[in-house]
């Protein structure tokens, strides 16, 4: 017999392969890629990693901003410095990098510039985002609020606008058409600043002018006639700001001094007990817009139950509204009758006044020309309730010590010079 030769085994072929379905075995399948899970990594490097990316991106934010406040620092705060400053930033890119901040930047800077409340500065500033390049182009990117970084910053443009009340034109409409297109965020919010500004607009009925008036003088008529609220109160002006030289050369500054009292409370001072006294009190504070300012009153206590009289109405007395109302009203059973009410009784008030000063030397001109026009004044004892003022705090309590011993020792002298 003769000797078998093995023969070598042969590489299977893979189209036979192939074909016979036999493509499971293991040395021809390829081997997948392995990925490793977020969950089995270091959370403390991860961790760390992020918050010097927060810290570099805060850094970046602040130096970029710091850069922008340049373009603000040039010349004279004006409107027109500030419309060059959003012209040199156009004009320094096409592409207009860094709008975002630059834009930021500029709500901040609004106020120091005076142009917080011209429409023509806002319009401008929307004019800096890029045109057509923000714009959704289906449906999804409109859903998942396409370059949010972008539309907040609209957004905040016109919340300021809102806040200081300004109301956008058709101009302010088109640009945010040009760079958000319709549906957008900021789109959504032009249309509610349209539709509740022109009805929140007549909802005060005793509006205050705009802008307000920049004499305190006549800030101090407004305000007086605001707090009144009587047609028939005369508001007098006991004394005009002025400044007196002295024969010694020193320069004395008068402020002013406007009050307002009603024919109602003339009478109730000309009734009022000379034996209590009347309290000069204040100050207190009143708000027109941003403005603040700051009055007093002269009142007296409330008069105990003996003395006081009660004062029948004359029904005919007002034809447009009823002085007094009497309700007979029947109750059920399950009404219920046990509460009760805090009824606060306040003494009268005589008058108000403002000045320019919250010093008892200044309010004191002011009893002395109400005693003109009210001879009862003369004989009721007149103390003052005052409290720091604004001009006072800032001074500082050793200030307002060494000015009141100042008036203390000009009362003494003049009191030794007249005996």
């Amino acid at each position: 017999m003769g000797a078998v030769v093995p023969q070598p085994a042969s590489k299977p072929n893979p189209l036979q392969l192939r074909r016979r379905g036999c493509l499971q075995d293991p040395r021809w399948v390829p081997l997948r890629n392995l990925r490793v899970s977020t969950v089995f990594s270091t959370s403390k490097i991860a961790h760390s990693v992020k918050g010097d990316q927060k810290g570099r991106d805060n850094k970046d934010s602040d130096k970029s901003l710091v850069a922008f406040d340049g373009l603000f620092e040039r010349g004279a705060k004006t409107k027109a410095t500030f419309q060059e400053a959003l012209d040199i930033f156009c004009k320094r890119d096409i592409r207009r990098r860094g709008h975002v901040e630059f834009i930021y930047a500029a709500l901040r800077k609004m106020k120091e510039f005076g142009v917080e409340k011209d429409l023509a500065v806002y319009n401008k500033i929307l004019d800096v985002f890029p045109k057509e390049v923000f714009i959704p182009q289906n449906f999804i990117q409109r859903m998942y609020n396409h370059y949010p970084r972008q539309q907040e910053c609209g957004v905040q443009v016109l919340e300021q606008m809102e806040t200081h009340g300004v109301m956008p034109s058709k101009e302010t409409w088109l640009l945010l058409l040009q760079i958000f297109g319709d549906k957008s965020h900021p789109v959504r919010k032009y249309q509610r600043i349209l539709y509740w500004f022109p009805r929140f607009k007549h909802v005060n009925p005793y509006l205050v002018p705009e802008p307000l008036p920049q004499d305190p003088v006549d800030l101090a008529r407004l305000s007086l006639q605001r707090i009144a609220a009587d047609l028939d109160a005369r508001i007098t002006a006991y004394q005009l700001p002025h400044v007196e030289v002295l024969d010694s050369g020193k320069a004395v500054d008068h402020p002013h001094i406007i009050g307002i009292q009603s024919p109602d409370q003339q009478s109730l001072l000309a009734r009022h007990n000379p034996a209590r006294p009347v309290f000069v009190e204040g100050p207190f504070r009143l708000w027109l817009k941003n403005a603040c300012v700051y009055y007093y009153v002269l009142r007296a206590e409330l008069p105990p139950p003996e003395e006081r009289k009660e004062e029948v109405i004359d029904p005919e007395r007002n034809f447009y509204y009823p002085m007094q109302l009497d309700f007979d009203l029947e109750r059920g059973p399950w009404d219920d009758e046990e509460f009760d009410i805090d009824e606060v009784e306040e003494g009268p008030v005589f008058a108000l006044c403002m000045a320019g000063a919250g010093d008892q030397a200044t309010l004191a001109k002011w009893i002395v020309g109400l005693q003109e026009t009210n001879p009862a004044l003369r004989q009721m004892p007149v103390v003052f309730r005052l409290t720091p003022g604004p001009r006072e705090l800032q001074a500082g309590p050793d200030s307002v010590e060494e000015e009141n011993g100042e008036e203390e020792m000009g009362r003494s002298q003049s009191g030794l010079q007249e005996s």
